[in-house]
């Protein structure tokens, strides 16, 4: 059963894991104090203003710590180990945590803390099951 509280976090968060699913990473914004919020909320934290909307966010960003995870993973993510997650810091003032795709060597070796990582969207099945930003190193 989803209760009233439940619906509104998906209202709220639905645009959001929209874009994510499109293959676009998004932030919300307050109209009234021009900051970029992340995660979404009902009120901008800065100015408590609710007049906010979702914009397209920097595609890059500052690696400012990750984690591998090889065992001892949560429930549901037992098929994924070995696995990152890092915080990513983008222009702004914005961060949050993201999945990190694998490196060339399919492991996480050449990542490096406050290197420079850039968006990539994972696949549509994995958008569905879990929708939350991925990042990779740059080209």
């Amino acid at each position: 059963m989803t209760s009233s509280n439940d619906a509104g976090m998906d209202a709220l968060t639905e645009p959001y894991r929209d874009a994510l699913r499109r293959g676009e990473f998004v932030v919300q914004h307050c109209k009234a104090c021009d900051r970029q919020i992340m995660y979404p909320r009902h009120l901008c934290p800065f100015c408590y203003a609710d007049d906010l909307d979702f914009v397209a966010a920097p595609t890059s960003g500052i690696l400012h710590s990750f984690a591998v995870h090889r065992v001892g993973s949560p429930t549901g993510f037992e098929d994924q180990l070995p696995y990152a997650v890092g915080i990513v810091k983008l222009p702004g003032d914005v961060q949050f945590l993201a999945r990190l795709h694998p490196d060339a060597e399919g492991d996480w070796g050449q990542y490096t803390l406050d290197g420079e990582v850039v968006f990539r969207g994972a696949d549509a099945d994995e958008m569905t099951a879990r929708p939350v930003p991925w990042f990779g190193l740059p080209a």
